[in-house]
Formats: structure tokens, sequence, C-alpha cells
């Protein structure tokens, strides 16, 4: 599993149809003052993964403290989540030629499953102050 955060002010997510308006079968997920986090599923994901990758997002200390250093975590802060399922994607270095970037759909309901236990996970570990929200991949 691989999640890639960044601290946000604020943040919004939307779901494009293929004629790249937004979807009207999904709402606008909004956020304050928190966290917006990628997740990519490997296929050898499994509950112990996403236990200690979601106990790594809510205990990071990235967030300013009283003194002005990053002391505070987004449990700690009370701070919101977006969470955003993202297809898995490998860098290949082949011995001859370029690098090339190659999607990895093995198994997308594995990879749904999971994303959706990681943010369960979240939710269990934290306090109501905490939300997180996400889109499963179709």
């Amino acid at each position: 599993m691989k999640v890639s955060l960044q601290r946000v002010a604020e943040a919004s997510a939307i779901v494009l149809n293929e004629l790249g308006t937004p979807d009207p079968t999904f709402d606008m997920a909004q956020i304050g003052p928190g966290l917006v986090l990628t997740v990519e599923v490997e296929p050898d994901d499994d509950e112990g993964t996403l236990a200690r990758m979601a106990h790594r997002v809510l205990t990071l200390r990235c967030f300013d403290g009283p003194q002005g250093r990053l002391s505070l975590s987004v449990q700690e802060m009370h701070g919101e989540i977006l969470s955003i399922p993202q297809p898995l994607t490998i860098l290949r270095r082949p011995a001859v030629g370029r690098p090339q970037l190659v999607s990895h759909d093995a198994d997308d309901e594995h990879a749904n499953l999971i994303w959706i236990r990681f943010n369960e996970a979240l939710q269990s570990i934290t306090s109501e102050f905490l939300r997180t929200f996400g889109f499963v991949l179709r």
C-alpha cells in the first residue's frame, strides 16, 4: 500500500464522467484543515498492512503546534481527511529503452475492498472530529 498525503487548509473533490462534466451520482466532498490522501492498493496488501498505514497517517506529526514546530498530528488537531483511491501504476525499467509507467489493474475488487477497509480503520481509531471521504473506483 502506498499513501501520498498533503496538508491542506481546505480541499474538495468531484468525480467527472466521460464527458468531463461533474457526475451527478456522486456528491462533492469537502474538508477543512486536514489531509488529502491518495491511496494505492497493491495486490498483496492485507489487514495488517492497512492497520499499520492507518496508524502512520493518524500519528504523523505534520501540523504546526503551539511552538510553531511540526508537533501535531491530524488526530490531535481534530483535522479532516479526504481519502481518494488511486489506480496502482508501476515504473518498469527495461534493460534497453526508456522507463515506462504501466497500470496494474490486477484486482479492482480487492483494491476497492482494501481501500474501504483502510477508511474504516481510520474512522475506528479516531474520535468524532475526524471525517473520511472517498470514492470507489468504477
